[in-house]
């Protein structure tokens, strides 16, 4: 059941902090700080500092991966007794790999105002700074801590032709590396430090260099891993590798056993193996 909304009620307002460079925020994003009657902080000693950089005073309220289930009715509540929240994360835009989203989802179920300002994300600046395919990219955030798990997410995502954007502590950042060489190979990649702090730095090359790069001077910084998708070329080279072996007959066979209907399989089979469509035709009487 949707919930009427109540013109009383307040408003949730995701507010986007600077990944480094405290310049980077923007004035509506301040305006919206020093407007609002509660800021929902993913660490509150890290964003006094930020409101005291820019003589902000209001109330502060914690609101981490630890505390949501206690916290987010809490904060809702208030919402829907008129009170104005601003949602923050440490840096960047909140919701986006944080404990925000299970906030955005309870202000949806209950028909809450939800205002997203624009701002810094460590995402999609280091995908422009890669110089990578920006046409078409997934996000995958961070990936399992154990290697088992995270082999296991990397094989999955071996074919996707779409630019990869990770994101990963220093002292995984190896054991990460390692774990794509093995599941993707050696690609072009990116890999983006310290993005517009004093040190920021990123790195361009194959995964087996940037193996060699951090192993010899060891990962500092929050880092930000664009990954080249899978070409189509070599996509082509995987499919051919996949019925090279096969008679013609036992291609057409392998299309319909996957549901396709026998003119469809023939026409498939034709295109792959690049030849005439009634070359292949033959080859399917009986079937």
């Amino acid at each position: 059941m949707i919930k009427l909304k109540n013109d009383m009620e307040g408003k949730l307002f995701i507010c986007p902090t600077p990944i480094g460079n405290l310049d980077d925020i923007t004035i509506r994003t301040l305006n919206t700080l020093k407007e609002a009657d509660l800021i929902a902080a993913e660490d509150t000693r890290h964003t006094i500092k930020l409101l005291n950089h820019f003589d902000i005073k209001k109330p502060l309220t914690s609101y981490h991966e630890h505390n949501i289930k206690e916290k987010g009715p809490v904060i809702i509540d208030k919402i829907l007794k008129g009170k104005n929240v601003a949602l923050v994360s440490d840096a960047g835009m909140p919701a986006i790999s944080d404990p925000g989203e299970d906030l955005v989802k309870l202000a949806v179920e209950s028909n809450i105002d939800i205002i997203a300002l624009p701002g810094a994300t460590a995402s999609i600046l280091a995908l422009v700074l890669s110089g990578l395919s920006t046409d078409k990219f997934v996000f995958e955030g961070f990936l399992p801590a154990k290697s088992k798990d995270r082999k296991e997410s990397l094989e999955k995502l071996k074919t996707e032709e779409r630019t990869l954007i990770f994101y990963e502590s220093p002292h995984r950042l190896l054991a990460l590396l390692k774990d794509m060489f093995i599941a993707l190979g050696d690609r072009n990649i990116a890999v983006a430090r310290e993005l517009t702090k004093k040190y920021e730095e990123v790195y361009r090359g194959s995964i087996q260099s940037a193996i060699e790069k951090f192993d010899s001077e060891g990962p500092r910084g929050e880092f930000v891993i664009v990954v080249q998708g899978m070409s189509s070329e070599i996509i082509k080279e995987i499919e051919e590798s996949m019925w090279s072996d096969m008679t013609i007959k036992e291609h057409i066979i392998l299309y319909v056993n996957q549901g396709f209907r026998k003119k469809e399989a023939i026409k498939r089979v034709a295109k792959e193996r690049n030849i005439p469509k009634n070359e292949v035709y033959k080859e399917s009487i009986g079937i």
